[in-house]
């Protein structure tokens, strides 16, 4: 926000975002521009070393509803109750969800991760996932009991290296007010497929990140800090009146 004298109210700035039907797909162009803003802002992420597929899975689940401190809390709760996931199949229902109380709605979340690992093969390997085409991937993981596309993606990006990015609360209201992302077509499976067609090979991380970290840090879904935004020249606000 620009500053003011001290004791001034900050008048509101008046520009009119661009009106949800008037959104074009964006061109290659434009899309290279806001990756480079993104990229001076964040920085371009290192790939982590691929994780546990399971244990994406499960983290995933267990994020839903809280932060990522409780979710991290019931992870490593579960782990330490559990030495394998195999074990986890195997609990009683009532074991598991006391196991990750601290993550809040144990009960529901119990019986979905239950439910993924008892749906999976009996040696609970997705392993296969690192080379197989990426459709089948996604159809076989969005089969599991509780799986979506974000879940899916997720996954295949963060444990396997594959390029699919997930498209969550920040990345799809980010996407939707840059105009890359056509107004009001939901998060599942529209928004995934259209993020996927825009984002240019192996940088399925670098964007997904810088999107995410300015939905946290800038672009807030109420009062969004157009004011001080890097990224103000280069919006449309799409649907926000600023």
């Amino acid at each position: 926000m620009s500053p003011t004298r001290a004791g001034a109210a900050a008048r509101p700035v008046a520009v009119a975002p661009v009106p949800r039907a008037q959104w074009a797909p964006p061109s290659r162009a434009r899309v290279a521009g806001l990756r480079r803003r993104l990229a001076a802002l964040y920085g371009v992420p290192v790939q982590p070393p691929h994780g546990d597929p399971l244990a994406e899975l499960v983290l995933t689940v267990l994020s839903q509803s809280t932060n990522d401190r409780n979710r991290d809390v019931a992870y490593l709760r579960l782990r330490e109750w559990f030495p394998t996931w195999e074990a986890v199949r195997d609990a009683p229902i009532a074991d598991v969800e006391e196991a990750i109380r601290p993550g809040g709605l144990h009960v529901q979340k119990s019986r979905r991760i239950v439910a993924m690992l008892q749906a999976l093969p009996a040696d609970l390997s997705l392993d296969w996932m690192r080379d197989a085409p990426l459709p089948a991937c996604r159809e076989a993981l969005c089969a599991l009991p509780g799986v979506g596309r974000k879940t899916a993606a997720c996954v295949l990006l963060f444990s396997f290296g594959r390029d699919d990015v997930p498209v969550d609360t920040h990345v799809s209201r980010v996407g939707e007010r840059l105009g890359l992302l056509r107004p009001g077509s939901g998060l599942d499976p529209e928004r995934h497929d259209a993020m996927n067609a825009l984002t240019p090979r192996g940088r399925a991380l670098e964007l997904h990140v810088q999107l995410l970290r300015h939905g946290r840090r800038t672009c807030h879904a109420q009062r969004p800090g157009c004011r001080g935004c890097a990224l103000r020249r280069s919006c449309p606000g799409v649907g926000v009146a600023r």
